[in-house]
Parts: structure tokens; C-alpha cells; sequence
């Protein structure tokens, strides 16, 4: 598995200051896609235990919200062992902060049973649509994306919009 960038310092990616991994490698090639340079999965770095204790590290400073994880597409079969154990390890030293991830498949769909919706708490799912794209939208690039309250919807066995959604659209 590889990654494309780490932000030690990101505001536009789930709220509060975070820090975000982009992973490398995605199938889904959507038509203006924001980060196309992500697709191959062969380019980037390569995604090592290293790679994790350096996102920890970072994450380790109390202005810190939480972690954000995207694309590329995290959530593909070539992503998802590495996605989840970043995301397993976060989670077990940092319980109180918060993992939001991206991906193009859907919750409900393609991704229930995974083990790495344990640890996430906001999942913005669906394909990026350009017809269907407004830079007004909170956390998203086209209106046909959910961005999900992981914990909740897994709770009630449905999907339940994350609560700054809901006031948003």
C-alpha cells in the first residue's frame, strides 16, 4: 500500500485542525476529480509502520481535532488493511479525538461489516459527480455524497446524517 501527501495542518477536511494522509491509488477515476494524481497505485510513498507512528506523532499535540483520511480511495481492497490499521492505532491512543474519511463507496452498500468503520466517526461516501458539484457544500464535492455519522448509523442500523449535514443542506 502507498500514500501520496500527509497535511501536519489541515482546516479543510473535517472540523477543527487535523491532520490528513492521502491515499494512493483509485479506480474510480471521477471526471474532475480534485486529486487525479492519487490514481496510480504505484506512485506515492510507501505506507509503513513508520508512516503510522509519524501520523500519531503529529497528531499527538492537543490542537490536534483528529485524523482525516482520504484520496485516492482508502477504502479500495488494496487500501483498506493499511486504512484500518491506521485508523485501529489512532483510535487506541487517541480515543477522544475524531477519524473522518472519504471514499467513493457507499456505507450502506459497500463498506458494512468492515472492521474499519469501528474506528471511524464521520464518512463522507459516494463517488465525486461533477454535474452535481457546488464549492457551498460543507465537506463534500457533489450533493449525491452523505457525509455520515459513522457510529450513530451503525447503532440504529441505518444511515444517519452527521449533524452539521443536516443544518448545512
Amino acid at each position: 500500500m502507498r500514500y501520496h501527501k500527509i497535511r501536519k495542518m489541515d482546516i479543510a477536511n473535517g472540523e477543527g485542525i487535523r491532520v490528513s494522509i492521502f491515499m494512493q491509488g483509485c479506480a474510480f477515476h471521477c471526471k474532475n476529480c480534485f486529486n487525479p494524481e492519487t490514481w496510480d497505485f504505484n506512485g506515492g510513498l510507501e505506507f509503513t509502520d513508520e508512516t503510522i507512528q509519524e501520523i500519531l506523532e503529529l497528531c499527538d499535540k492537543s490542537h490536534i481535532a483528529g485524523l482525516s483520511i482520504l484520496g485516492g480511495e482508502p477504502m479500495h481492497p488494496k487500501n483498506i488493511e493499511g486504512t484500518t490499521k491506521l485508523a485501529k492505532a489512532f483510535k487506541e491512543k487517541f480515543p477522544n479525538k475524531t477519524i473522518w474519511a472519504w471514499s467513493g463507496f457507499l456505507m450502506d452498500k459497500d463498506l458494512m461489516g468492515k472492521e474499519v468503520l469501528k474506528y471511524i466517526d464521520v464518512l463522507v461516501d459516494g463517488q465525486f459527480v461533477e454535474e452535481l458539484s457546488s464549492p457551498l457544500l460543507k465537506w463534500k464535492g457533489s450533493s449525491n455524497q452523505r457525509v455520515i455519522d459513522v457510529k450513530e448509523s451503525l447503532k440504529k442500523n441505518k444511515i444517519i446524517l452527521y449533524e452539521q449535514d443536516k443544518v448545512a443542506n
